[in-house]
């Protein structure tokens, strides 16, 4: 069994529409709860309801285990992660970030916010799906690169998890307002969660990498590294917190993204 081209080129559609639906329905709810920050739940949510789409349309076009495979690592971690991210602002204000992006659309607010946070996501998540568009209809068995990136996806989760976990601890803690965390994971990479992240997408990678034509969406894993260090991600969240006490002596001695021992001070 050889890739499906055609069932490929098919399924493009069905899942652009998909993530159009998610979309518009986060955009009624964030005007009816007054904020558009909902839709960092619904960024892991995107790559749920696509790969729901490509998991439902490549039946009988593709080899069963890389199919479920590409279903259940893209599924399982954005369930994850869109649970967490509603738990954690449920209740709270507007997010700084979308009312700075949002105070230029001063015509028309609500088409501003449709172009440049919604519609500029939506093409986001559907670049960064391509190994689950493509990987969901190639043919052949699943080989050791597939397993590889399970097992890479695995350490992924693991540390977006348990550093999500180690930070609401530390954050639950009134001793710990205004500080930084410096235990647990977050001891050996400043940003164990995005790290975390990246390994996921480049195990997801890996799956479809092991049949053709999947190795050519290597952008993929390519872009979703360079926004969480470069774009949305790391540089953002480093800039807001460099103003408090005990950065400077932090940043010196921890890793920014990949883990390693700390520094000896």
């Amino acid at each position: 069994m050889s890739f499906d081209g055609s069932a490929f080129a098919g399924t493009l559609l069905w899942a652009a529409g998909a993530a159009a639906v998610v979309l518009l329905a986060t955009f009624v709810v964030a005007k009816i709860v007054g904020k558009h920050s909902v839709i960092d739940t619904t960024w892991g949510l995107l790559f749920v309801a696509i790969a729901i789409v490509v998991f439902a349309r490549s039946e009988g076009h593709a080899w069963d285990v890389r199919r479920w495979l590409l279903f259940l690592l893209p599924a399982l971690w954005g369930l994850r992660l869109a649970q967490h991210i509603a738990r954690r602002t449920i209740g709270r204000p507007e997010d700084p970030r979308y009312e700075q992006l949002l105070a230029k659309g001063r015509g028309n607010p609500d088409l501003y916010a449709l172009r440049m946070v919604y519609l500029l996501q939506g093409v986001l998540a559907f670049v960064i799906a391509a190994p689950i568009l493509v990987g969901g209809f190639e043919g052949g068995r699943v080989g050791l690169l597939a397993w590889l990136g399970v097992a890479l996806w695995c350490v992924g989760v693991f540390f977006e998890a348990v550093g999500d976990a180690q930070m609401e601890r530390f954050r639950r803690d009134p001793a710990h307002k205004g500080q930084v965390i410096d235990v647990g994971l977050w001891r050996y990479t400043r940003h164990p969660n995005y790290f975390g992240d990246a390994c996921v997408w480049w195990g997801i990678f890996l799956v479809a990498a092991d049949a053709l034509p999947g190795v050519v969406t290597v952008f993929a894993p390519v872009l979703m590294t360079l926004l969480l260090t470069k774009g949305s991600g790391a540089r953002i969240l480093e800039k807001h917190m460099s103003s408090r006490e005990g950065w400077d002596a932090y940043a010196a001695r921890t890793s920014m993204f990949f883990p390693r021992p700390p520094k000896k001070r």
